[in-house]
C-alpha cells in the first residue's frame, strides 16, 4: 500500500472511433470517475484495431503512465485484439477462465441470445493469468485488472453502458485499494455563472489550496466546482471538505442548485417529490426535450403529468387553444405566446405548474429576432413568469435547446424553494 500520486492514460481501442462513427464517451466518463478518486488523467489515446499500432501505443503508455486503462477490443470478433496484445506486452499468458466460460454459455444459450456457443465467443473468457476478473453483468465480455512491471492495467469493454457500469462497480474500488488514503469528492452545481467567472471568483483560494482542492468544470450550459480531499478515513475527508462546501455555497448563494446532483432537472425532481407537486410542459423550439430530460429520471411520472410539442402555429392553436389572432399579431416567438403556452398547458392538465418555451434554435431567424432568442415561461396558481433569453446566434441548436431547458428547470427550482423567479 502506498500514498503515491498515480497518473493514468486511457487507451481507447476501435477503428470506429477514429472514423468518427462512434463518439468516445468512454474516455470522458472514465476521466470524470478518476477525478472523483484523485487520479490524474494525463493522456487520452485512440488507436484503431491494428495489433502493431496497438503495441506501439502500449509501449508509449508504459513509458509515461502508472495506470493504463483500455476500453474496447474485448469482444468475440477477429478485430477484438486488446486483451491479446496487452497480455503479450506485459509477458502474461492468457488462460481460459472456467467461471466466465460458464457465465458466457448461460448468457448466450440459456437466456435465448443464441442457439449455440460458437468458438469465437470463448475468446472472451480467455484472461491473463493472475488477473482480477471484472464480471460483466451488463453484457458478455468480462473486464480485468492486473499489476505488472510496476504498472496497473485495467481492461474494460467498449459499449458505453457496459464500460460506465463496470468501471464504477469494479475498477473504482480496485483503484481505491492502491492507497491507504481515502479520496472523497463532492461537486457543487451552479447555474447562472460561467466557468471563467467561477475561476475568477475563487482563483486565489484555489491556488492556495493543497488539501482539500477545488477546481471548476464547465458542462454544456451549466458548471460545477469539484471539491476533493484526501485523508486516512472517509469521515476525516468529509470533515475537511465541509467548511469549504459551506463557504462556496454561501459565496455563490442561490445560483447553487445542488450538491452532488447530476443536473438541474434532478434537483427539481427531488423538490417536486418533497413538496408533492406536479407540472406539465408546452414546448416549441425544444421539440420535446424538456419532457425527455425529466422522464429520463425514474419515477418522473408521479410529478410530470404530460406535455405537448406545439412546433407550429397551427398546433399551438389546435392543441393549446391559443388565439390564432394573438399568434399572428405578436408572433410565435413572443412574450405573449410563451405566457399563453404555460398557462394553457397548466389549465388543461390540471397541474401545480405549467412551463412553456418558444424560440429560434437556428439556423434561420424569423426576420424579427436573431437566432438564439427564446422565451421561457412558468405558470403557477399565483402568477405567470416569462423571461426573454438571448442565447447566442452562433450557438448550436443543441446548446440553445439545452440551455433553454436549464432556464426553465431553474425557474421551477426557484419557485418551489421560495426564491425569486428571475424574469430579466
Amino acid at each position: 500500500m502506498t500514498n503515491k500520486v498515480y497518473n493514468a492514460e486511457i487507451l481507447s481501442v476501435g477503428t470506429e472511433i477514429l472514423l468518427g462513427r462512434t463518439t468516445n464517451t468512454d474516455a470522458r466518463d472514465i476521466s470524470l470517475m478518476l477525478g472523483e478518486i484523485g487520479i490524474n488523467v494525463k493522456y487520452h489515446t485512440v488507436v484503431g484495431d491494428n495489433p502493431q499500432r496497438l503495441r506501439e501505443c502500449i509501449a508509449i503508455a508504459k513509458s509515461r503512465a502508472d495506470i493504463i486503462i483500455s476500453t474496447g477490443g474485448l469482444g468475440p470478433t477477429c478485430d477484438d485484439l486488446t486483451k491479446v496484445v496487452l497480455a503479450e506486452s506485459f509477458g502474461l499468458e492468457l488462460k481460459m477462465n472456467e467461471e466466465e466460460k460458464n457465465c458466457l454459455y448461460d448468457y448466450l444459450t440459456n437466456k435465448g441470445y443464441s442457439k449455440e456457443m460458437t468458438e469465437n465467443n470463448l475468446q472472451q473468457a480467455m484472461l491473463p493469468v493472475g488477473c482480477t476478473v471484472f464480471h460483466n453483468n451488463w453484457g458478455t465480455a468480462p473486464g480485468c485488472a492486473f499489476e505488472a512491471e510496476d504498472k496497473v492495467v485495467i481492461m474494460i469493454p467498449g459499449p458505453p453502458k457496459e464500460c460506465n457500469s463496470m468501471f464504477r462497480t469494479y475498477a473504482m474500488p480496485y483503484l481505491r485499494s492502491l492507497s491507504d488514503e481515502k479520496i472523497v469528492s463532492h461537486s457543487v452545481r451552479v447555474f447562472g455563472m460561467s466557468e471563467s467567472a467561477l475561476d475568477q471568483k475563487f482563483r486565489d483560494e484555489m491556488n492556495a489550496m493543497i488539501n482539500p482542492t477545488m477546481a471548476p468544470y464547465a458542462k454544456e450550459s451549466d458548471c460545477l466546482l469539484q471539491i476533493t480531499a484526501k485523508a486516512k478515513s472517509v469521515e476525516e475527508a468529509e470533515e475537511m471538505m465541509k467548511p469549504v462546501i459551506e463557504h462556496v455555497c454561501n459565496e455563490l448563494g442561490d445560483i447553487v442548485f445542488g450538491v452532488d446532483v447530476e443536473c438541474v432537472e434532478e434537483r427539481v425532481f427531488r423538490l417536486l417529490k418533497e413538496k408533492n407537486m406536479t407540472f406539465s410542459a408546452a414546448e416549441s423550439c425544444t421539440g420535446g426535450e424538456l419532457a425527455k430530460r425529466f422522464t429520463d429520471i425514474p419515477g418522473a411520472s408521479e410529478f410530470f403529468l404530460g406535455g405537448v410539442t406545439t412546433y407550429t402555429n397551427g398546433a399551438k392553436a389546435a392543441l393549446l387553444g391559443i388565439d390564432s389572432a394573438l399568434i399572428e399579431e405578436k408572433g410565435a416567438v413572443s412574450y405573449e405566446v410563451a405566457k399563453e403556452m404555460a398557462e394553457r398547458v397548466r389549465e388543461k392538465l390540471g397541474t401545480d405548474m405549467g412551463v412553456g418555451v418558444t424560440g429560434l434554435a437556428g439556423p434561420d431567424g424569423d426576420g424579427v429576432h436573431e437566432v438564439g432568442t427564446v422565451f421561457v415561461s412558468l405558470a403557477t396558481k399565483e402568477a405567470t413568469f416569462v423571461r426573454e433569453l438571448h442565447l447566442g446566434a452562433r450557438r448550436t441548436r443543441s446548446y440553445i435547446r439545452r440551455c433553454a431547458g436549464n432556464y426553465i428547470f431553474d425557474m421551477m427550482r426557484r419557485y418551489i424553494t421560495g426564491l425569486p423567479v428571475i424574469t430579466e
